[in-house]
This record gives C-alpha cells, sequence and structure tokens, in this order.
C-alpha cells in the first residue's frame, strides 16, 4: 500500500530541511503559512509567513553554526489535513548540547502546508539551550 500523500509531504519537507534546501521549503507551503515555535526563548513565537518560516529555520542553522540536525522517526497522518511528525533533534550552541525529541503537528489543504504546530519532549530544557 501507497504512503497516504500527506505523509510523503511531510517526509519530503524533512528531507528539504536536512539539505538545507529552502526553495523546495517555499513551494511545499502556502505564503501565509504559520509556524509555532514553543517556549520562551529567543526563537520561540509564531513565525506568520513563509518568509518568517524560511528565516526561522535559517536562524536554526545560524544559531548552532551548523550543527542542528533533525531525524524523521515516524509520520501519522489522519486523512483530513492532519499529519504529525515525531523526531529526534541535535545541536550545539558555544559550550551547549540538546539531544532531544519533538514533533510538529501540521496542517495541511490541498498539497500545501499551513501551519505547522511544533511541540517538544522536555521544554524546560529546549528554553536553556535557546537563551
Amino acid at each position: 500500500m501507497a504512503e497516504h500523500p500527506h505523509a510523503q509531504l511531510v517526509r519530503t519537507g524533512y528531507e528539504a530541511f536536512s539539505r538545507g534546501d529552502m526553495d523546495t521549503l517555499r513551494s511545499m507551503m502556502t505564503g501565509d503559512a504559520t509556524h509555532h515555535v514553543p517556549g520562551s526563548h529567543q526563537l520561540s513565537g509564531d513565525c506568520k509567513g513563509i518568509d518568517a518560516v524560511l528565516d526561522y529555520y535559517r536562524r536554526l542553522y545560524e544559531e548552532t553554526s551548523g550543527t542542528f540536525k533533525v531525524e524523521l522517526r515516524t509520520v501519522l497522518v489522519d486523512g483530513r489535513g492532519h499529519a504529525v511528525a515525531m523526531h529526534h533533534f541535535t545541536a550545539r550552541r558555544g559550550d551547549k548540547r540538546i539531544d532531544e525529541d519533538g514533533g510538529i503537528v501540521f496542517r495541511i489543504i490541498g498539497d500545501k502546508i499551513t501551519d505547522l504546530d511544533e511541540c517538544l519532549a522536555d521544554i524546560d530544557r529546549a528554553n536553556e539551550f535557546w537563551s
């Protein structure tokens, strides 16, 4: 059985992110896409619009001197426009390291991502890392 198109879309997005392929990511999202970043640190908040979302991704790499890595573990879909991706990520910032699990709840309309709601296994740890 073939993988659901929404799961394929999310997988393609993670692959593009891992390659730093912002053109592919731009093509996969609506112009008004929003990425909700949890926490209380310099990168948290709502990135509204495709340019703000891609700037957030750029800052992840910039703040970690290119060490930010993410490994997609699984994708769940409901067939109604939602996908949940579970992943593991690592990064370094100066003498700080993070090695955590996280996830993103995607809202998909048609074949485009419109909303990304990020979740973390340990939000306090993430706040400390990004502060």
